[in-house]
């Protein structure tokens, strides 16, 4: 997008002001400046330096990609680099994430981007797709496309309505949160594949003590688990800012008995067509 197109850095900035629900005099003694420079930066009537910008988008929250668009549309070149997943200087972090996903097997685990488009997954991961239209395994597949796509999850989902419902409320949460335009596109999309006004809804009470499972259908039996997200810290590039690692862990030992035996008859199955 060039600067031309963008709108002015202040309308950005009182937009993620309003996101954030802070007041300018909030905002002000948050950043370290004052309510007045504040106003005068969302109306136009000051320009911000780019550590001013900074310093707001900081203390706001914003993503490195929105950072960037800002310090654009001040009229600063950006901040932060985009690297491509493939690039040298991303080395470390594929090698980071490789280790993450194997030592989590035999437990299924994915790397996605900020559109939860999957940019790696473990072998448990592949087990779980395994039967899905091409169309929904892309390249790139996607979660959330996966999971709430009628030819997708969904049918092998024990407790369907549950877990849709946990799963758009996220996503919700997020688009309201971030304004990203291809998160709305995308929550758009998946909230369309059933009845409406189900995002957040109630668990009925099947879930465990403190999270909500995810209890799928699979040819060993029932697999009740549930999922934690890792982030990197600290990132200063755009690419690393919006990878997000999502696990998903057994809730029973029964669970994690059947997650060995689907390891185990795939081996089976790999060593078969070897011979």
């Amino acid at each position: 997008m060039e600067t031309a197109e963008l709108p002015g850095v202040g309308t950005l900035l009182r937009e993620w002001r309003q996101r954030r629900r802070l007041s300018q005099l909030q905002l002000a003694l948050d950043a370290g400046s004052s309510a007045r420079h504040v106003s005068c930066v969302e109306t136009g009537r000051a320009r911000p330096s780019r550590a001013m910008v900074l310093r707001l988008a900081g203390t706001l929250d914003v993503p490195l990609r929105e950072r960037n668009t800002l310090l654009l549309a001040a009229g600063y070149a950006p901040a932060f680099h985009e690297s491509r997943m493939d690039a040298a200087g991303m080395a470390a972090v594929r090698s980071a994430l490789d280790v993450m996903l194997g030592a989590h097997e035999p437990h299924p685990a994915v790397v996605v981007d900020r559109l939860w488009n999957v940019v790696s997954a473990n072998a448990a991961m592949g087990r779980l797709l395994t039967g899905l239209p091409p169309a929904l395994l892309g390249p790139p597949a996607n979660m959330y496309r996966t999971a709430l796509h009628p030819e997708g999850l969904l049918p092998r989902l024990v407790n369907a309505d549950e877990v849709r419902g946990h799963l758009l409320g996220r996503l919700l949460r997020q688009v309201r949160a971030s304004g990203d335009a291809g998160l709305r596109a995308l929550y758009d999309e998946v909230a369309a594949h059933g009845p409406p006004g189900t995002a957040d809804t109630a668990h009925d009470g099947a879930a465990g003590p403190v999270v909500i499972p995810v209890r799928l259908r699979s040819p060993r039996g029932e697999l009740a688990m549930f999922s934690t997200i890792a982030t990197f810290g600290a990132p200063a590039d755009v690419t690393l800012s919006e990878l997000a690692v999502e696990s998903f862990h057994p809730l029973d030992d029964a669970t994690a008995r059947r997650f060995a035996d689907l390891a185990a008859d795939a081996d089976a199955a790999d060593a078969e067509d070897g011979r």
